[in-house]
């Protein structure tokens, strides 16, 4: 069965520059471990990219979060320094879940990153809807989310949508 690692977000804007927080500087290790792992088995390593520009204040995200964050190009939209593995694939997702999930094939998908209540919930949810059958899986000790809270809300959510959360 086809493994396959999706690393949400990443980014520097959202582990230690405009959205950080000391739980997502925290997870870095364990996420990088995680991918040492996947990457040393040869398992498909997908990573994703909030992708914003110039323009978003002026977006409805913008407007209901006026922070600039992963605008293409500066350091806050690049992937955490030491996480990416040459060669993988990565997505630039304009808004919280990639919605062309389905062009992949996904069988056994775990999933890691940032943030727990907002991107990896939003893509996890994307993904168990188009690949009903796939082991679907979050671990929950390589995310982090916006609060504590929040985090521990999203892991509820995934488990009552039948996806598996491991590492808590």
């Amino acid at each position: 069965m086809k493994k396959t690692l999706i690393v949400v977000d990443m980014q520097n804007d959202f582990i230690d520059m405009a959205l950080g927080t000391k739980e997502a500087v925290a997870i870095v290790p364990a996420v990088k471990a995680k991918i040492k792992e996947y990457a040393d088995n040869g398992d498909e390593i997908i990573f994703t990219r909030d992708t914003h520009f110039e323009n978003y204040l002026e977006t409805p995200e913008g407007k209901k979060l006026p922070v600039p964050h992963c605008i293409k190009g500066t350091a806050g939209w690049e992937i955490a320094d030491g996480l990416y593995v040459e060669g993988c694939k990565i997505i630039d997702k304009p808004n919280f879940g990639w919605p062309n999930w389905s062009e992949e094939s996904l069988e056994a998908v775990e999933l890691i990153g940032l943030c727990t209540d907002i991107c990896v919930v939003s893509n996890a949810l994307i993904i168990k809807a188009a690949f009903p059958d796939a082991d679907v899986k979050v671990d929950a000790s390589c995310c982090a989310g916006v609060t504590p809270q929040t985090h521990a809300a999203a892991l509820a959510t995934m488990k009552m949508c039948q996806i598996d959360v491991i590492g808590e």
